[in-house]
Parts: C-alpha cells; structure tokens; sequence
C-alpha cells in the first residue's frame, strides 16, 4: 500500500466540485441552512489525526514501536495509516462539494438573501474539510518508518 497522491486527491476534488455544482443548480432551494457549525465535525477529526500524527512521529523517531508497555504497536501505526487514507479521501470528496456550494453562493449573494446567510457556513465547512485532507497526509507521513525509501511520499508509481 503506497501513499496517497496528491493529483489523485485533487482530480477526485475537481470531479466532486463539478457533479456537486449541477446538483446545488437543481436542489438548492431544498437543502437546509448552512451555518458555521455545519463543516466542524470534519475540523474536530482533522485536529485529532494531526495530533495523533505527532504522537506517532514522536514514537517511531524515539524507536518505541513494539509489544513493550508504553510503546506503540506496530498494527496501530498500519490502523492509522488506513484511517489516514480513508480521511483523505473523504476530505477531498467534501472539499469538492463544498467548493461547488460556495462557487454557487458567491455570485448569488447580492440578490438572494439565503446564499448571504449560507456563505458563511460554507466557507467554514470548505476550510475544515480541507484541514481533513492536510491533516489525514500528515498523518500518513508520519506513519512512515525512518527507512522508508519513499522520501517525499509519492510512491515508486509517479
């Protein structure tokens, strides 16, 4: 299992960002009001995975990776890693559709008073699922051995 790509992340991005702006032209006027608190659950695990990551770093670089109490098991390290590249994924997915709602809301803003009201909350929303997706690569760099062969993280596949 290599890393994540980033050109993978950003065409999944793009395509997410195109099919969702169709869909807010057509559903818009169902969907329920955005507000600041609508994206933070994808900041809250963006945050935790950030710190988890350090936590990993510090314990690969420190060599406490094994069976012994206080160290870090080996198959936590491949959990987390499978976690940060699932959260990746899912931060990319998010980040296009919620892009494809702000690039829908900003030139509505002057003359609909509910694109005003939802600009706000999802600009938030964008910028934590792009946390999301920072935060889930970072934790995945950390997840490498110090030996690792794959110095910048793409895998031998580029």
């Amino acid at each position: 299992m290599g890393p994540t790509r980033k050109r993978d992340l950003t065409a999944g991005v793009i395509s997410t960002a195109v099919v969702g702006y169709l869909l807010v032209v057509l559903l818009y006027r169902w969907f329920p009001p955005i507000t600041v608190f609508t994206g933070l659950s994808l900041l809250t695990v963006g945050v935790a995975e950030a710190l988890w990551g350090r936590y990993v770093r510090a314990k690969i670089s420190e060599g406490e990776i094994g069976d012994g109490p206080g160290w870090l098991h080996p198959l936590s390290v491949a959990r987390s890693l499978v976690v940060a590249k699932a959260s990746a994924w899912v931060g990319a997915l998010a980040l296009g559709w919620w892009v494809a709602v702000l690039v829908y809301l900003l030139p509505r803003r002057s003359w609909l008073r509910v694109a005003g009201e939802d600009t706000a909350g999802t600009a938030v929303a964008a910028a934590s699922a792009l946390t999301l997706v920072v935060a889930a690569l970072w934790l995945q760099h950390c997840c490498k051995s110090p030996a690792d062969p794959t110095d910048h993280g793409e895998g031998a596949e580029n």
